[in-house]
């Protein structure tokens, strides 16, 4: 029951945490997107004013101040952002020029503190091949050509970009605080949650114990008495039928025994040699293949050895070697091996089955459609259920008139 109310927590936590995270990564990447645009529009206007916001019209080369120009109509003004009529004495940027094949380098606009006007030339330079993004990590450029040259724009956005970094920290120490938040309202809510689930556990299980001792009763009484009809007038048909089908049915309330909504089975580690626990099993069937004239065939790679439970592997191969009896048509194969490290059990047989995955055959209770009468379903459910149990993996599917079971461990 708790692994079941931890995995429940986990789960709910990963869910929070992808919601979270998909939005806070959106909020942030529109909100650095359009700092972005706010900054290519910077860089733009000042291209079509041909590097500078001075308010004159001023040829690459020629730094003579000249008289103050009306401001040109074409250059929108808001009253906050990009447009602001303060952005041209607030901005901080250097425009150089390149021209001639010598590169000459000229500066047309300098209106920053950050940077010598030597620095900014070297700077350009080797932002001469782009032609816009982000350089320095809060610096905006643009490469344009104007009037026959090369020039390279660089603003600075860092002062623009801090309020965009504060809120990416606190969407980042927000979504801690929630996450931890939501761990803690789980855990105080979870046993709440899983109590009916559990009592209802707690209710199944006394009752298979319950309905256990009244089957093993008259099974009992029917396999003692079928004895002592065998004693008397010697077995036959009927008498040997009869303890069939006790053995059946006592296997069924063995299996029954193990059925609950929340399976926490503990189950041992040892090293064990899985080579031979599956050779066994399969030298135990082979006279019963042989019988129903099923070839069987197997590829053993020697000595696997793996960590595991040696009574949960032992059982788990004799529902594999079972099933492909059960169900097997004309031929079985069986394989073992390690593969770098990861173990690979695979059952083969031929089936008249569909083509398609088959894992429903896991689930309690579920037979597919090639099942025999009276078939319990629980067969498989156990191999799934050991093989999670050791942190491994099952599927099951048909191809090619083939069922096809793999086992990762």
């Amino acid at each position: 029951m708790n692994k079941a109310e931890k995995k429940f927590r986990l789960y709910a936590i990963l869910v929070i945490f992808v919601l979270l995270t998909t939005l806070l990564a959106v909020i942030n990447g529109v909100n650095f997107t359009m700092v972005a645009g706010d900054a290519d529009m910077l860089t733009q206007t000042l291209a079509d004013r041909h590097g500078s916001f001075e308010r004159k019209e001023k040829a690459p080369g020629d730094m003579q101040t000249q008289p103050d120009q009306p401001r040109e109509k074409d250059f929108r003004m808001g009253p906050m952002g990009p447009d602001s009529p303060e952005m041209n004495e607030s901005l901080r940027y250097f425009t150089v020029a390149f021209s001639g094949k010598g590169g000459t380098v000229e500066t047309v606009a300098f209106h920053i503190s950050a940077v010598t006007e030597e620095e900014a030339w070297e700077w350009a330079s080797g932002l001469m091949k782009q032609t816009t993004g982000w350089t320095r990590g809060t610096y905006r450029y643009r490469v344009y050509k104007d009037r026959g040259t090369v020039c390279v724009t660089v603003i600075d956005q860092g002062r623009e970009l801090l309020p965009s970094f504060r809120i990416l920290i606190i969407s980042a120490i927000g979504e801690v605080l929630v996450l931890l938040i939501g761990w803690f309202v789980l855990l105080a809510i979870g046993r709440k949650i899983y109590a009916p689930l559990e009592e209802a556990d707690r209710k199944q299980k006394i009752f298979i114990a319950n309905a256990n001792r009244e089957f093993r009763i008259p099974l009992t009484v029917i396999d003692g008495n079928t004895e002592l009809t065998e004693r008397k007038y010697g077995p036959d048909d009927q008498t040997r039928s009869t303890h069939r089908q006790v053995a059946k049915m006592n296997e069924l309330v063995d299996k029954l025994g193990s059925v609950g909504i929340f399976d926490e089975e503990k189950m041992s580690a040892a090293e064990i040699s899985l080579s031979e626990v599956l050779a066994a099993a399969l030298d135990r069937e082979k006279a019963n293949f042989s019988a129903r004239g099923i070839e069987l065939t197997a590829d053993i790679a020697p000595d696997v050895k793996v960590k595991a439970d040696p009574e949960g592997m032992s059982k788990l191969t004799d529902e594999l070697v079972g099933n492909a009896l059960k169900f097997a048509l004309t031929k079985a194969h069986f394989k073992l091996k390690n593969e770098n490290g990861v173990i690979l059990i695979q059952t083969q047989n031929d089936t008249d089955l569909p083509d398609g995955p088959a894992d429903q055959a896991f689930d309690r209770f579920t037979t597919l459609q090639n099942a025999k009468e009276g078939d319990d379903g629980l067969g498989l459910s156990y191999v799934k259920q050991t093989v999670k149990a050791h942190n491994g993996r099952a599927s099951a599917a048909v191809s090619g008139g083939i069922f096809t079971l793999r086992i990762t461990l």
